[in-house]
């Protein structure tokens, strides 16, 4: 069980750290389990495991499609292959392989997509991504998580370990504001409501949930009463959670650090117009841009992705 930490908005351990934890239990439990990286190994803080499991860490260079095929290929050895590169670079770049050798193929890769959207911060358009959940959705039984703090991106980390097939694991690097306490486990596929409310549902994910925390603060200074859900887990999504929580309320709302086209705001809205939902629904997110350099505070502003853009929109979509 999931528990919300009662202090919010009080930035933890790097999302790195996180992860390097995560899969350092999984090396200690499955002696088949590899790490796959493109150059990144310094910025991800795997570099460890060269110092700890030379044999089981792989420094695959910028070539992020070979990197897919050599994973691919080890799955059908019986390893357990983790990669990792920037989001862009283990999305649209690989796809075709991801999608052949990995899904196609019946083998399981775990893909660590770091620095998401505006996450990407200094490094500019060229390794923002604000389409790869969109991209991923069309793959078959394909598993789709995006982690809002450190427990829940080491607990992610240690399950997929024992999840068949193809998971996208999307996250930032950097420290971001702590949601749960130590030692809270989650579900996959089922959403986290980590903020009960009668007004209005936000369903977010990732580095988004917080600020989706705070523009509630921010409404209910003006009597407007929000529930928040962390939609961790993207595909597959929480049909149950998202009908039952949607009913009586006034508006439902996704926020996402995504393009508006195909992430979660429109696995959202599938659920509510193929189950006829009767509701007040808007997407929150990117719309037709692409990325720019900046600071990730600057990025979130400059998107309409920071607390109080996100509490406005809920206003003005009232």
């Amino acid at each position: 069980m999931y528990q919300v930490k009662k202090e919010l908005y009080q930035t933890g351990m790097e999302m790195r750290k996180a992860a390097f934890n995560g899969l350092a239990k999984v090396f200690g439990e499955n002696d088949k389990a590899v790490i796959l990286d493109a150059d990144l190994a310094s910025a991800s803080g795997f570099i460890k495991f060269k110092e700890n499991y030379e044999d089981r860490f792989i420094q695959c260079g910028i070539a992020e499609a070979n990197m897919c095929g050599v994973a691919c290929g080890m799955s059908t050895e019986g390893f357990t292959p983790y990669i990792h590169s920037f989001a862009p670079f283990v999305s649209r770049r690989i796809f075709d392989q991801l999608f052949l050798s990995g899904a196609y193929a019946h083998n399981n890769v775990n893909v660590i997509a770091t620095d998401p959207g505006f996450c990407t911060a200094a490094n500019g358009g060229t390794h923002t991504t604000f389409e790869d959940i969109a991209m991923m959705r069309t793959i078959p039984n394909i598993h789709i998580y995006e982690a809002s703090d450190p427990v829940l991106l080491e607990w992610i980390i240690q399950e997929v370990n024992k999840t068949k097939g193809v998971n996208y694991i999307r996250t930032t690097r950097k420290a971001i504001e702590t949601i749960y306490e130590e030692g809270s486990t989650f579900e996959i596929g089922k959403g986290n409501v980590v903020r009960e409310g009668k007004d209005v549902l936000l369903i977010s994910s990732g580095e988004s949930v917080s600020d989706c925390l705070k523009a509630s603060d921010l409404l209910a200074k003006e009597g407007i009463d929000c529930e928040v859900v962390d939609m961790f887990t993207i595909k597959p999504i929480d049909k149950e959670l998202i009908l039952k929580d949607a009913a009586n309320k006034k508006l439902v709302m996704s926020v996402e650090n995504h393009s508006v086209n195909g992430g979660l705001g429109s696995a959202v809205a599938e659920v509510i117009a193929e189950n006829n939902c009767d509701v007040n629904f808007v997407r929150h997110g990117i719309v037709e841009e692409f990325g720019q350099v900046g600071t990730v505070d600057y990025l979130k502003k400059a998107f309409k992705l920071d607390a109080e853009s996100i509490a406005n929109k809920v206003k003005e979509s009232l």
